[in-house]
C-alpha cells in the first residue's frame, strides 16, 4: 500500500521516469533477503554437520570402540541433531538453492517454507534436552580424560572457528526465530498484490506456530530450573522438582501471632496442589528456608480479613493449618485463583470402586516410578484410586465406604486424602522418603489419540542387548517421534527416537536375525531392529516409519488400518506430502 500511493504521487508530480527504480529498488530488496536466507542457510547446515558428522560421530566411535563413556551419553548430548541436520542438508537447503537458480523465472520463497516449515517443530525436542546436555557436556569434560581430549582435539581445527562445542550447540536453538525475522522484513518489503504475498504471510503464521513449540519447551525448562531454585532455596529437603509441579508464586510475607498479633517474618511457596509455610534458618552463607507447614490446597480456603491496625490481611485455612497473613495482595489473589482453577475434586475417592489397572500393564510404580521386580519390588493395587504402586508407596491403610468401612491397602496420597493428615514422618519407609535424583524425573507421554502404538520386540545394532519387548507409540500430535514404553501403563517413556531421516527397510542377511517379521530403522550412528507378531503390523509399522522419516506427516482421524487402506501401500513422494 505504501508503494503504491508513493507511486501514484510520483505521477501526480511528473516524476513518472523514476518509477521503474522505484520498482527495481523493492525488486531487488526482496532479493536481497531471499539470498540472505540462503547465504544464512548454509552456514547453518556447516554447523549442523560440524555438530552430527564430526563432534557426534567421533564421540560415538570412542563410545562404542573402547567404551572410555557410555554411548548413551552422546545421545544425550546431541538428542536429535541428526534429525535435524538431515532435514535442513537433505530438503530445505536444496530447495531454496533450486528457487535462487531460477529467481528471474520465479521469484518467490514463501511456498517453499509453506510446505516445510510445519517440520520446525521437532526443533522443540532439542531445545527442551539442551539445558540437561550443557550439564552432561560439563560433567563428561571432567570425568573422562578422552571425551575432553577428542572436544579439544576438534575445536582446534579451522572449521570450528576457535568456537567451543557449547557455542555450536547454542546455534539451533537461536534458528527458528532468524527464520521468522528474516520472514518478516521479506513480507514487509513485499507488496501486497504480490504472486508470494499469501504464502510468505501463511509461512510466517507456520513459522510463528513452530516457534512457539520451541518456546514452549524453553518455558517448561524455565518452570523446572525455577524448581530447582526453590529446591536449592529449601537445602534439598523437599521432594518438589517434578514435571507435575508447578510454581506459581513465592516470596516473603509476615505471619500475624495468634497471641499477641505481632508479625514475624514468614516465606510462603505455592505450588498447584499444596502451600509450603517456611522459616528462616539461620546461615553464614546464603539464605535457606526450611518447612514449617505443608497445606494441600484441595480444601483450602481464602478469606481477607479487615483491621484498621493491619492492613493487607487474609486468613489462609487448610487441613492441616490455618494462618493469617499480611503482605502483598498479589499473593491473597494467587492463592484464591489456585484454589478456583484446582482440578482436584477427591468427594468419590473411596465411596465406589476404582477401575483396577492391569498390573502386567504397568512395569514402574506409578508413584515413586522405580521399576517393579518379582522380589524386592512386587506389584500392589490401591484400592481407592486403583494405581498399581510398590509396596513401599502402599504400606498404609484407610477405610473405604465402598468396603462396608474396612480397612484398605491406598497409596501414600489416597492416604493423606482420606484421612485429612498425611502420614507421620515415623510410618514413612526410608523409600518413601527417599529423594530421587532430578534425572530420573521424566515428563510422562500420553500414548492415547496416537498414530499408531502396539507391542514390538526390538534390539539396537552394538547395544550389547538383545531381543526385548516394549510398547511403542508415534503419538497423533507428535507424528515426527516414536516414544518407547516399558508397558502401555508406564507413566513414563523409557526412550525417544525422533524419526525424521531415519530409513526404514526390511534387514539383510549379513544381520542374523533369528525373529520373523522383522524390520530395521537406521540413521548415521544407530541402526535398531523391529520383530512385529504378524505380517499386517509389519507393513503398518515399516509404512508409518517410513513417511515420518521423509518428514510427511500422518493425519490420521479414525483407526490406523482404515487410515492406511485408503491411503495405499504406495508411499507418496515429499514433494507432493503437503
Amino acid at each position: 500500500m505504501i508503494i503504491h500511493s508513493l507511486i501514484g504521487l510520483m505521477i501526480s508530480c511528473g516524476y513518472s521516469e523514476l518509477i521503474p527504480c522505484l520498482q527495481l529498488s523493492v525488486q531487488q530488496r526482496v532479493f536481497n533477503i531471499a539470498n540472505e536466507l540462503l547465504h544464512t542457510e548454509k552456514a547453518y547446515v556447516a554447523r549442523l554437520h560440524l555438530l552430527d558428522q564430526v563432534f557426534c560421530a567421533q564421540l560415538m566411535e570412542e563410545a562404542r570402540a573402547r567404551s572410555s563413556f557410555p554411548c548413551d551419553v552422546v545421545m544425550g548430548i546431541f538428542s536429535n541433531i541428526c534429525s535435524i541436520y538431515c532435514f535442513h542438508q537433505q530438503f530445505l537447503l536444496p530447495a531454496l538453492e533450486k528457487r535462487m537458480e531460477e529467481w528471474e523465472l520465479n521469484p518467490r520463497i514463501g511456498d517453499i517454507l509453506q510446505k516445510l516449515a510445519p517440520f520446525l517443530k521437532m526443533y522443540g525436542e532439542y531445545v527442551k534436552n539442551f539445558d540437561r546436555a550443557m550439564e552432561l557436556v560439563n560433567t563428561w569434560m571432567e570425568r573422562s580424560s578422552q571425551f575432553k581430549a577428542i572436544i579439544h582435539d576438534i575445536q582446534r581445527e579451522e572449521r570450528c572457528g576457535n568456537l567451543t562445542l557449547q557455542h555450536h550447540m547454542l546455534e539451533p536453538v537461536q534458528r527458528i526465530p532468524r527464520y521468522e525475522l528474516l520472514l518478516k522484513d521479506y513480507l514487509h518489503r513485499l507488496p501486497e498484490d504480490a504472486d508470494d504475498f499469501k504464502d510468505a504471510q501463511k509461512s510466517l503464521e507456520l513459522i510463528a506456530t513452530a516457534a512457539e513449540h520451541s518456546n514452549a519447551a524453553i518455558r517448561k525448562m524455565e518452570r523446572m530450573r525455577k524448581l530447582l531454585k526453590v529446591y536449592e532455596l529449601l537445602g534439598g529437603e523437599e521432594d518438589i522438582v517434578n514435571p507435575t509441579n508447578e510454581l506459581i508464586k513465592e516470596g516473603h510475607i509476615l505471619k500475624l501471632s495468634a497471641k499477641n498479633g505481632t508479625s514475624q517474618d514468614r516465606y510462603l511457596i505455592l505450588f498447584n496442589d499444596r502451600l509450603l509455610y517456611c522459616v528462616p534458618k539461620l546461615r553464614l552463607i546464603g539464605q535457606k528456608f526450611g518447612v514449617r507447614a505443608r497445606i494441600d490446597v484441595d480444601g483450602m480456603e481464602v478469606s481477607e480479613t479487615s483491621s484498621m491496625n493491619m492492613p493487607r490481611t487474609f486468613l489462609v485455612s487448610g487441613k492441616q493449618r490455618s494462618l493469617e497473613l499480611q503482605g502483598r495482595l498479589s499473593l491473597s489473589l494467587s492463592l484464591s485463583l489456585s484454589l478456583s482453577l484446582s482440578a482436584q475434586n477427591c468427594t468419590e475417592l473411596g465411596k465406589r470402586a476404582p477401575t483396577p489397572i492391569r498390573e502386567k500393564e504397568v512395569t514402574l510404580c506409578m508413584k515413586c516410578q522405580e521399576p517393579f521386580n518379582s522380589i524386592t519390588k512386587r506389584r500392589h493395587h490401591c484400592k481407592a484410586c486403583g494405581h498399581v504402586v510398590c509396596g513401599k508407596c502402599s504400606e498404609f491403610r484407610a477405610r473405604l465406604l465402598y468396603d462396608n468401612n474396612r480397612a484398605n491397602r491406598v497409596c501414600i496420597d489416597c492416604y493423606t486424602t482420606l484421612v485429612g493428615v498425611p502420614p507421620s514422618p515415623a510410618s514413612l519407609s526410608s523409600s518413601t522418603q527417599r529423594r530421587r535424583s532430578i534425572l530420573e524425573k521424566q515428563a510422562s507421554v500420553a500414548a492415547e489419540n496416537s498414530v499408531l502404538c502396539s507391542f514390538l520386540h526390538h534390539m539396537e545394532k552394538g547395544g550389547g542387548r538383545g531381543w526385548q519387548k516394549a510398547w511403542f507409540v508415534i503419538p497423533e500430535n507428535e507424528p515426527l517421534v516414536l516414544y518407547i514404553y516399558g508397558a502401555p501403563q508406564d507413566v513414563k517413556a523409557q526412550r525417544s527416537i525422533p524419526l525424521i531421516g531415519f530409513e526404514v527397510s526390511l534387514p539383510e542377511p549379513c544381520d542374523r536375525l533369528e525373529r520373523r517379521n522383522a524390520f530395521k530403522i537406521s540413521q548415521s550412528h544407530l541402526t535398531v531392529f523391529f520383530s512385529a507378531d504378524g505380517e499386517e503390523l509389519q507393513r503398518r509399522w515399516m509404512e508409518v516409519l517410513s513417511r515420518a522419516g521423509r518428514g510427511e506427516e500422518l493425519q490420521v482421524h479414525g483407526p490406523i488400518s482404515e487410515a492406511l487402506e485408503e491411503e495405499g501401500e504406495e508411499l507418496a513422494p515429499l514433494a507432493e506430502s503437503t
